[in-house]
């Protein structure tokens, strides 16, 4: 009797989803950055901020406008940007996640400072790193191969565990339809800076560009090839080192999620030098000002 008890309250304990206590019960907005650099202006909007502090990472409660937000770093890369985010939601009562930060431009049509909100976000290099054969990349026969390559570089659809169940695979993380919808509404007339605080200044006036695709990898991408080759095969308007990460773990989680990127540079599309040192705090404020903006406005 007491082996068929222990048998019977250990298939009933596995069943049972375990979540951590929560930092405070109320229903909040995630707001996240990925490094230092762009969470400043968005800090400085904060009202009535309390710390907390979980494994290492910060994160601030408190008021946007009349909203209640939690915001936080994600720390650089997929990794990170995973942890973090899954760490928030752990311990937060987060209903939406809005995401601020910076990018490199993939679309020749965009250009330094404009402002991307796209409708999906893909990990493209969620890659099969072929063999050379004769003079050609192969990549293993028992390997699907559902895109282009890029020379021994063959991007795959990333598998999200099931249960006892098949993968799912699945490329495309999209973001809410409603707070995309809503985004289009509040952001229709947009105040964005051109010119940094040393007076580096833009030639033209920043743009906002709703919809189109997003990537993310954990490579700082700074090549021409590259980048046509992600604009021709994913059409993407712009790439970063998170948003597709943390549109992961909202999926699983089934978080409504939406991402603002400021273009800092061109992904190595630029004539020169890659221009995000110059440009990264101009465009972590613009992303910053129209986040702000938006969740004030948030319905």
């Amino acid at each position: 009797m007491k082996t068929i008890l222990i048998a019977v309250l250990s298939l009933f304990l596995s069943t049972i989803s375990w979540a951590g206590p929560k930092a405070d019960p109320v229903s909040r907005i995630a707001i996240v950055c990925a490094f230092q650099p762009e969470i400043p202006v968005l800090r400085a909007a904060l009202k009535d901020a309390k710390l907390h502090t979980i494994h290492r990472t910060q994160f601030y409660t408190g008021k946007i406008g009349n909203k209640d937000v939690v915001l936080f770093l994600s720390g650089m890369s997929m990794v990170n940007a995973s942890m973090t985010t899954q760490m928030a939601l752990d311990h937060f009562n987060i209903k939406s996640i809005v995401f601020s930060g910076i990018a490199g431009g993939v679309n020749p049509s965009l250009s330094i400072g404009d402002v991307a909100v796209p409708d999906q976000w893909g990990q493209y290099l969620e890659n099969i790193l072929a063999r050379q054969v004769n003079g050609q990349f192969v990549a293993p026969g028992f390997l699907k191969t559902p895109y282009p390559n890029f020379g021994m570089m063959f991007p795959q659809n990333v598998q999200i565990a099931n249960g006892a169940q098949a993968p799912e695979e699945k490329f495309w993380f999209k973001v809410d339809d409603h707070l995309m919808a809503q985004a289009k509404k509040i952001l229709v007339q947009p105040q964005l800076d051109r010119c940094t605080d040393q007076d580096h200044c833009l030639s033209h006036t920043p743009k906002v560009v709703f919809g189109g695709s997003g990537i993310s990898g954990q490579s700082f991408m700074d090549n021409a090839e590259l980048r046509q080759f992600a604009f021709n095969t994913f059409q993407a308007n712009v790439v970063d080192m998170e948003s597709a990460a943390i549109g992961h773990v909202a999926y699983v989680n089934q978080v409504p999620f939406i991402v603002f990127r400021s273009l800092s540079d061109l992904a190595g599309g630029g004539s020169g030098e890659n221009e995000e040192e110059v440009f990264f705090k101009l465009a972590a404020k613009n992303s910053s000002k129209l986040v702000i903006q938006y969740v004030k406005a948030l319905q």
